[in-house]
Order: C-alpha cells, then sequence, then structure tokens
C-alpha cells in the first residue's frame, strides 16, 4: 500500500506542479528543436514538433487524473446506490424480482466495454475527454453495483442491523446509518481498481483518436504520434509508456493494500 501510495502521490505531485511551473508553454512549437535527444534544456527531449515532452508529461498527468476522477466519481455515485437498492429490495419476498431485474440490467451494462461505448459517444458527440469520461464512468459502474449489492447483504444479514429493525428503524435510515459506513471500505476500493482501469482506459481511447484531442497533451496520444520514431526515438514512446504504467501500477497497489487493511478475513489471514 505504501508503494502505491508513493506512486499515486508522485502522479498527483505532477499534475498539480503543472499549474504552478511547466518548463516550456505546452503549445508552443520549436522546429529547430525536434527530436532532441535528452539534454540539460529538454531533460525528456523533444517531439517531432519540437515541444518538450517533461512539459507535455506533466499536463499529460492532468487529464489522467481528471479522467479518472470524473470516471470513477459517475461509477460509484451511481452504481453503489443501484447495489443497495438492489440488496434492499432482495430481502422482501414481493422485491426479490425488482433485485433480480436491477442486477440482471446491469449484467446487461457489463457486456458493454469502455471502448465499445466511446465508440458509440465518438459517434453521436465529437470524440473529446468529455464523451471518453462518460463512457469509462458508465462501464465501471457494474463493478460498484456488485461490490455495493454484495456487501449490502452482508450488513443485512447482522445482528445490529436485526436490532435495527426491531426498533421500527425504516429501511432508507438502515441504508444510511448501517449500510453505507459499513461497505465504504469495499467501495473506496472498487474506486482505486477503478481509477487505475480508467487510466489505461483513458490513454487507449486517445491512443485511437476517441479521447483527447488535439493540441491539449495526454500521454495516450504521446504514444501515438511516437508510433513512427519507434525505430529512431524510441524515448518518445518509452516516457508516456512508463507514465501510464507506474500510474496503473500504483492505484492497482493501492487497491490491494486498502483491500488487506479493510477486510478483517485478509488481516485475519496475514496474522496467521
Amino acid at each position: 500500500m505504501i508503494i502505491g501510495a508513493s506512486l499515486v502521490v508522485l502522479v498527483f505531485a505532477l499534475a498539480l506542479l503543472s499549474f504552478i511551473w511547466t518548463p516550456y508553454d505546452p503549445s508552443v512549437i520549436d522546429p529547430a528543436a525536434r527530436l532532441q535527444s535528452s539534454s540539460l534544456d529538454h531533460p525528456l527531449g523533444t517531439d517531432r514538433f519540437g515541444r518538450d515532452t517533461l512539459t507535455w508529461i506533466m499536463y499529460g498527468a492532468r487529464i489522467t487524473l481528471l479522467v479518472g476522477i470524473v470516471a470513477v466519481g459517475i461509477a460509484l455515485l451511481v452504481g453503489t446506490p443501484i447495489g443497495i437498492i438492489a440488496a434492499l429490495f432482495a430481502q422482501y419476498p414481493w422485491g426479490m424480482w425488482i433485485g433480480a431485474v436491477i442486477m440482471r440490467a446491469n449484467d446487461i451494462l457489463l457486456a458493454f466495454p469502455a471502448l465499445l461505448l466511446a465508440i458509440i459517444f465518438a459517434a453521436v458527440f465529437q470524440p473529446g475527454t468529455g464523451p471518453a469520461m462518460v463512457a469509462v464512468g458508465i462501464a465501471a459502474i457494474p463493478g460498484f453495483a456488485r461490490v455495493a449489492r454484495s456487501g449490502t447483504m452482508q450488513v443485512l444479514s447482522s445482528e445490529y442491523v436485526r436490532a435495527a429493525r426491531a426498533s421500527n428503524r425504516s429501511t432508507p435510515a438502515i441504508a444510511v446509518v448501517h449500510v453505507l459506513p459499513n461497505i465504504a471500505g469495499m467501495v473506496i476500493v472498487q474506486a482505486s481498481v477503478a481509477f487505475a482501469i480508467s487510466v489505461l482506459a483513458e490513454a487507449g481511447l486517445s491512443f485511437l483518436g476517441l479521447g483527447t484531442q488535439p493540441p491539449v497533451p495526454s500521454w495516450g496520444r504521446m504514444l501515438q504520434e511516437s508510433q513512427q520514431f519507434l525505430s529512431t526515438h524510441p524515448e518518445l514512446a518509452l516516457w508516456p509508456g512508463l507514465c501510464i504504467a507506474l500510474a496503473v501500477l500504483g492505484f492497482n497497489l493501492l487497491g490491494d493494500g486498502l483491500r488487506d487493511r479493510f477486510d478483517p478475513k485478509m488481516e485475519a489471514r496475514g496474522d496467521g
């Protein structure tokens, strides 16, 4: 968890630093400095237009985090209530079919990956960061719904929830007071894992031209633009690819660490 958190903090630091300082203006094109190797003036070199690679890496971190935050926010705010509602209905004989319908609809949504949704959105709207964020967020909803439903079912079978029902506490109150606090850890872990998937999805969509559009810097588009120079200037693909890999690794490690932290079974297994 410490290693994952360190990598995540590094990505956030790059993005935040870009608001205060960058070596160059990312929109400035300098043909005389095109395809330069690492130097004091350009620590990570320059691309085919003479733009500073380090500057683009720093600006690209903004887009990566923006897409991740918005996409995970959409999935969390929509998927978590869906899972809780499905579990609440499933506890009543008259509501079991409602919960089943909700989860089957959730399974149907699971069949549509982020790439397919992004293609649909690009056909209806223009390709860009906004449609990509929405597509990735919608594709992540089923994961949150399943996690929330599973956690809610466990909480509803506990003794303190039975005591709350015996005290005539309403179902919405039980959901807010007892369910949400007890599934928060599971949802946080899912959010960390979904963030890693969102980073990878954004890079893939930008690589295919369905995500962030020029002239906005993006790690995925940096990879796409470096394809024709792989044999002569492989470092153009190395730096954005390394950033994507470290960001995904960081959020995945953080998610695994949080899971071990919040899951009593995993903690007990580690003690044993």
